[in-house]
């Protein structure tokens, strides 16, 4: 592909919307380059497109089911053709290595075949007939969707959103993070195509754009995928009307490593590695924070440094031998450094890990060397806040209901991880508080698009993927039909 800008645009009504101003999107490895610009969309722009996804809505939720599966199945096919142009446009704008961005574009098509397989049986009309008569159970679209994504992942995370909202009969109106911005619009604008117009509206933007798709009375669903912070500020603005939401927030996910976890075993090394390193540590469920019984403690941080060391390999996304590429931005760069000063202000000791493959690359982007850290504390900033980056604690424990206690003491619930015999930990397992949690792998490792997904306590509200990831987005409708007859207890 070009290295040189492009331009993604909002979409309104199925027209490309012109605005007066553009930001620039930089090459988190090299920042001196812009790999494009985004509009700046106005509040007034959100507006218009609310106008237009509830104008569309009325046509669009009458389109038979049948037809709305065709329509994303070929939206699909279209994604899948234009994987060579995406994969390279998200690793320049994100930051992934080319491996990571295909696999986030695999991920991404999945899921989306995934719902529209089901989507006939799961959302079609149950119809009982009892003693009292018959019973219509349907399930309708809630209506206008904002749909609100981040940067990590946002090929993914605005499809988990598109699939689901749309085979429902909903239209909805979606707003990238200015982080990654590039990729995912001309993804949606793929999408857009094989929809009527006003089915799916695009804005970009800052908080006057988000405040807009969070209170506008014609949006009836808010579904959000960020920080828990924001979340918050979602739902506050969610209340006055009702609204909906999805909230799929933040997380200090904990892995917890069972006595008799084998730390010869290379392979359950490098699933651990991966699970702590994956997209620089930029993932919501990688594994945060690492708990060791105290009787393998050392001979697990022995092995757990060699096998870092062997596939920790730090560069530019595009080298074939990455594994690890920038941090995405400045902002997160510096706040997972301070977390790190933090650490060592406090006496942890910062191990780095891996290799850097170009001292000259490393100085010029946002990278940041994986580092494990030891003798934290348990209530350490660097361990009970989630660092989104590339570096993790690693702190034994002495007993189950110790190691219980220090992962389930946060505001968090997103996903967790336990390793050892399979019995052992799912019983360890069933007493987190998560909303998911893998044994013997974690983060994106251990995902099944069959299953739902989302956080305990601070962590979200409701579930995507799976099942329920496809109920979020409707109303259930219950039609009675009694058999007429004399009513029991009511005076003629």
């Amino acid at each position: 592909m070009s290295n040189e800008p492009i331009v993604v645009h909002t979409i309104i009504n199925g027209e490309r919307v012109a605005t007066e101003n553009q930001y620039p999107r930089e090459n988190p490895a090299n920042p001196g380059e812009i790999v494009g610009y985004g509009p700046v969309s106005t509040r007034e722009d959100a507006a218009q497109a609310i106008e237009a996804a509830s104008a569309a809505l009325s046509v669009w939720s009458r389109v038979p089911l049948t037809e709305r599966i065709a329509h994303m199945q070929r939206a699909i096919e279209k994604i899948k053709a234009a994987a060579n142009e995406l994969v390279p446009l998200l690793s320049r704008e994100h930051g992934k290595p080319l491996y990571d961005a295909g696999g986030e574009v695999f991920v991404t098509t999945m899921w989306m075949e995934y719902a529209c397989a089901v989507a006939e049986e799961v959302l079609k009309d149950k119809v009982e007939v009892h003693e009292n008569g018959k019973t219509i159970t349907t399930h309708d679209p809630v209506g206008v969707v904002a749909a609100i994504f981040p940067w990590n992942y946002p090929l993914a995370l605005s499809t988990i959103k598109i699939a689901p909202a749309l085979l429902a009969g909903n239209t909805i109106v979606l707003k990238p993070s200015p982080f990654a911005p590039l990729a995912v619009s001309k993804t949606i604008e793929i999408i857009a195509e094989e929809f009527p117009a006003g089915v799916i509206n695009l804005v970009h933007g800052d908080s006057d754009v988000g405040m807009e798709l969070t209170t506008n009375p014609k949006v009836a669903k808010i579904a959000f995928t960020g920080g828990t912070a924001t979340g918050r500020s979602i739902m506050k603005s969610a209340a006055d009307t009702l609204k909906n939401v999805t909230l799929e927030l933040g997380g200090n996910d904990a892995a917890i490593i069972l006595p008799e976890f084998d730390v010869t075993d290379d392979r359950a090394m490098r699933r651990l590695v991966i699970s702590n390193f994956l997209t620089t540590g930029q993932i919501c469920m990688i594994a945060k924070r690492v708990y060791v019984h105290r009787s393998i403690y050392d001979s697990f941080v022995e092995k757990y440094i060699e096998a870092a060391n062997k596939w920790v390999r730090v560069g530019n996304p595009f080298n074939p031998d990455v594994t690890v590429g920038p941090v995405n931005n400045r902002r997160q760069l510096e706040y997972v450094k301070s977390l790190i000063d933090d650490a060592k202000r406090r006496g942890a000791k910062v191990i780095p890990l891996g290799r850097i493959l170009d001292s000259e690359d490393f100085e010029r982007g946002y990278f940041l060397q994986p580092t494990l850290v030891l003798d934290a504390g348990y209530d350490a900033p660097i361990v009970a806040e989630e660092q989104f980056g590339p570096t993790v604690p690693v702190l034994p424990y002495d007993d189950e209901e110790q190691v219980i206690s220090l992962v389930n003491d946060s505001i968090y619930g997103l996903t967790s991880s336990v390793w050892g015999e399979e019995e052992h930990a799912t019983r360890v397992a069933r007493r987190i508080q998560a909303g998911t949690t893998m044994i013997n792998t974690a983060a994106v490792q251990g995902l099944d698009v069959r299953f739902p997904f989302g956080g305990y306590k601070q962590s979200g509200v409701g579930r995507e993927y799976g099942v329920e990831g496809l109920l979020a987005y409707v109303e259930t409708h219950v039609i009675n039909i009694p058999t007429l007859g004399e009513l029991p207890n009511i005076p003629e």
